[in-house]
C-alpha cells in the first residue's frame, strides 16, 4: 500500500524541518520526502494544496481515561479514540483511577488494553502505595512493568518528607515524578478560583497560594537532592515566577499548561456551569497573560490537556459537581486559534511543544518524519473552521469548556505505526 500527500507543509522541529514537499509512505514506512515532485504512483493521493501540514504525531503527557473503576466516564478505547481525533498517536494516562495505579499488574493491565488502540498509550503510576501518601511504591519494578513516571495527580504527597525520598530515589529509578501542585487544606473545599468572581458568587475561593507554595515546595525539595521534578498544569502568574527563577538557576524542573489557562479567566463561571470547573481552576486576566508569556518565552514546556471525563449528571450542579474538562479533540485547534493564527507562535515551535517536548521529559522514543521511519503524524488544515459541538466528540463524556466555540483549524487524518488511525 502506498500513500502519497502530494504538495504538503511538512514541519518537524526536531530536524528544522518546515517546507511544501511530497511525503510517500510506502507499507506504513515513510519511503519518500521529495521536493522535486516528481510523478509518483500511489494508491492513494492526499493532495495538500500547499495548506494542509504533515507534523510528528502529538503527544499529550496528561490525560484521565478513567480506567479501571470509573469507566462510565471514559474508558482507555474511548480516550484513544478523541486522541486520535485530536492528533495524537501517543498519551500518558494518570494514576488516579479505582482502584490506583501503583503495582505492575496494574500498569500492565493499562498497556495490555493499550494494545487495541492503534496508538501508544502509556501509563503513570502512583508515588505512594494506594495513593495514600503514606509508603512509597516500587519505582524500579513499576519502571520495569512500563509506567512512564510517578505522579499523585488530582493531590500532591502531603508529607514533604516522603516527597523528597521519592525524588531522591528517582535519581537511581531514572523515573519523573509529575506532581499536581495545590495544597489541600489551603484549599479547603474550594470550587473555583478566589477572588472577585467568587465573590460574586457566593461560593468558597481556591486560594492561588494552594498552587504557588508546591510549586515552590517540590523544586526546593528536587533542588534539595539533585531531581527532577515536573510541575502539572500551571495556572498562576506566582507558579510562572517560580519556575522561571529556578530554571534561572540550574534546578530541574519542566512544566505544563492547558490551553483552557491562555485562552479564558474565571469569568467564565459567571454563568454557574460546571464544565468551566477544574483543577486547577481558570484564574484571572493577569494569570491567563503571565501562562501565555510562559508558553511563548520558553517557560513551559509542554502543552497538555489534563483531558478529565465526567458524566452530564455528574457536571449537572454547579456548587457539587467533580472539578475538570475534556479536551484531546480541542488542544490543537485551540493552539492554533488562540496563539499560531495571532502570530504568537510559529508552528515548528507548537509542535515542538506538543509533539517532542513531552515525549522528551518522559524519556520516550521521539518520532519525526524521516525517511526509513514508520509514519507517525497529524495531518491537519490549519484554516479549516468549526464549531465545537459536544454531542460530536469521540469521549464518552462532552464536558468541554470550548462548546460552542468557533476554531481555525483541526486535525483531519492521524497516522501511527504506519496504519490510518482516524479520519475526518
Amino acid at each position: 500500500m502506498k500513500l502519497l500527500f502530494k504538495n504538503i507543509r511538512a514541519v518537524d522541529p526536531s530536524q528544522g524541518l518546515d517546507c511544501i514537499t511530497d511525503i510517500t509512505v510506502t507499507d506504513g514506512i515513510i519511503s519518500g520526502i521529495s521536493e522535486n515532485k516528481s510523478a509518483v504512483y500511489a494508491d492513494r493521493i492526499i493532495e495538500g494544496k500547499g495548506s494542509l501540514v504533515a507534523a510528528p504525531g502529538l503527544f499529550d503527557m496528561h490525560v484521565h481515561f478513567r480506567d479501571p473503576g470509573q469507566t462510565y466516564k471514559e474508558d482507555i478505547l474511548t480516550g484513544a479514540a478523541a486522541a486520535k481525533a485530536g492528533g495524537f498517536t501517543g498519551a500518558a494516562c494518570m494514576p488516579n483511577t479505582k482502584p490506583p495505579i501503583d503495582s505492575p499488574e496494574s500498569v500492565r493491565y493499562v498497556i495490555d488494553k493499550a494494545r487495541q488502540t492503534g496508538i501508544n498509550i502509556l501509563p503513570f503510576a502512583a508515588v505512594t502505595k494506594g495513593m495514600k501518601g503514606e509508603e512509597l511504591t516500587d519505582q524500579k519494578a513499576l519502571l520495569e512493568a512500563g509506567a512512564c513516571g510517578l505522579s499523585e495527580d488530582g493531590r500532591p504527597v502531603e508529607n514533604a518528607e516522603l516527597m523528597r525520598r521519592a525524588l531522591e530515589l528517582t535519581n537511581d529509578s531514572g523515573m519523573l515524578i509529575s506532581s499536581h501542585c495545590e495544597d489541600l487544606r489551603i484549599i479547603n473545599g474550594g470550587i473555583i478560583n478566589k477572588g472577585e468572581i467568587s465573590r460574586k458568587l457566593g461560593v468558597r475561593g481556591m486560594d492561588r497560594a494552594s498552587e504557588d507554595y508546591i510549586t515552590a515546595r517540590e523544586i526546593a525539595l528536587a533542588a534539595s537532592c539533585g531531581a527532577r521534578v515536573h510541575i502539572c498544569h500551571v495556572s498562576t502568574y506566582g507558579s510562572v515566577n517560580i519556575i522561571r527563577a529556578a530554571k534561572r538557576d540550574g534546578i530541574k524542573v519542566t512544566c505544563e499548561t492547558a490551553p483552557h489557562y491562555f485562552t479564558y479567566t474565571d469569568e467564565k463561571l459567571l454563568s454557574r456551569d460546571a464544565d468551566y470547573r477544574m483543577s486547577p481552576p481558570l484564574r484571572t486576566e493577569r494569570d491567563r497573560q503571565a501562562i501565555e508569556e510562559a508558553v511563548l518565552d520558553g517557560t513551559i514546556d509542554c502543552i497538555i490537556t489534563d483531558h478529565a471525563p465526567h458524566s452530564a449528571d455528574e457536571k449537572s450542579v454547579f456548587e457539587s459537581a467533580p472539578n475538570g474538562v475534556v479536551g484531546l479533540e480541542t488542544s490543537l485547534a485551540v493552539t492554533l486559534t488562540r496563539l499560531y493564527h495571532p502570530g504568537k507562535l510559529s508552528l515548528s515551535r507548537m509542535i515542538e511543544l506538543m509533539s517532542v517536548n513531552p515525549r522528551k521529559i518522559l524519556g520516550l522514543a521521539p518520532v519525526s518524519i524521516k525517511i526509513g521511519e514508520p509514519a507517525d503524524m497529524c495531518i491537519f488544515d490549519p484554516e479549516l473552521r468549526w464549531e465545537v459541538i459536544p454531542a460530536e466528540l469521540h469521549s464518552k463524556s462532552k464536558n468541554t469548556v470550548f462548546k460552542g466555540e468557533k476554531l481555525r483549524g483541526r486535525n483531519i487524518m492521524t497516522l501511527c505505526g504506519g496504519k490510518i488511525v482516524y479520519e475526518l
